[in-house]
């Protein structure tokens, strides 16, 4: 998939271009109605597929007292969540107090610099300078620049909008099944694979120390898991928390991958929250701590056995 930063190198896209516009934080169902209108577009009438979206999240420009602590997704987790997709292209802007200050006819008029043939967006989706960007303003430039509009409903579930918001709460909560019910895929991160004390190493456990930045995580404990390292699939059981056992301060995710051989340092794992096992516990000594963690990994393992 193309990953573009630049008006001008948007503009530089051979065509024609269908877009999806938003932020499409986790993209969950929602959002991926709006994506796929771009989608068929492209299949219908050739061209590129593409999303417009920006980092950071502009509510931590706009108003970051109301900003949530954490996000659904990593804008390279995204990324990878859109390929999969098939989305052709990404073109990410960097969001700043500057780019918060451009009207909503501005940015349209940049966008079409590029040889757009369909924007798609969320019915109630706002843009631009005190957020006069909206569907009639849309509909009035689609007739202008030759462009096809779609606007989409929102998604519901259980009676209520599917939204970012609801499935943060759902994970936070330790309710994978809902949240993963509304992503419509089961809920993971994505991170890079940092050098850490290697304390697992010694106790017969080497883990990948996953740096998951601030995403939203589920409750802390140890979980069953399955891992994906490029296309090979992988199983495993993780602790999620700071390891009191060792004295640890830091919050990490450390994922132990069953039968695995070979190098994981700064490579790239996404890791799917299957089952949770139990909470973090502080143990008397390290051989407590060992003799528990073979019994982790085997309740993993049984449980995966059993779980599609």
């Amino acid at each position: 998939m193309l990953r573009l930063t630049r008006f001008e190198e948007l503009a530089e896209a051979t065509g024609p271009l269908h877009l999806a516009l938003g932020v499409f934080d986790g993209v969950h169902l929602g959002h991926r109605g709006v994506i796929g209108r771009a989608l068929e577009a492209a299949r219908r009438e050739g061209g590129k597929a593409g999303v417009v979206t920006f980092d950071p999240h502009p509510i931590r420009v706009l108003a970051p007292e109301k900003a949530p602590r954490a996000l659904l997704a990593t804008l390279d987790h995204k990324a990878h969540l859109l390929a999969e997709l098939g989305v052709d292209l990404l073109f990410a802007i960097h969001f700043d107090e500057a780019f918060a200050r451009m009207e909503a006819e501005t940015f349209i008029d940049r966008l079409c610099m590029a040889p757009v043939k369909t924007i798609s967006i969320g019915e109630d989706w706002k843009f631009g300078h005190a957020r006069r960007g909206d569907v009639p303003m849309l509909r009035t430039f689609s007739a202008e620049r030759g462009f096809r509009l779609e606007a989409v409903p929102p998604v519901m579930a259980d009676g209520e909008r599917i939204s970012s918001t609801r499935i943060r709460q759902a994970i936070r909560d330790g309710n994978l099944a809902a949240a993963s019910s509304m992503l419509g895929r089961t809920y993971s991160v994505e991170g890079h694979v940092m050098e850490g004390r290697k304390l697992g190493r010694q106790l017969g456990f080497p883990t990948a120390n996953v740096a998951t930045g601030d995403v939203q995580l589920p409750p802390d404990g140890v979980w069953a898991v399955r891992a994906a390292l490029e296309d090979e699939k992988l199983e495993g059981v993780a602790n999620l928390g700071v390891r009191p056992t060792v004295d640890g301060v830091q919050h990490a995710l450390e994922v132990h991958l069953f039968d695995f051989v070979g190098d994981l340092y700064h490579r790239t794992l996404e890791v799917t929250f299957i089952s949770h096992l139990r909470g973090e516990k502080k143990f008397g000594s390290l051989d407590e701590l060992k003799h528990q963690i073979g019994l982790d990994a085997e309740s993993a393992r049984t449980i995966l056995a059993e779980t599609p």
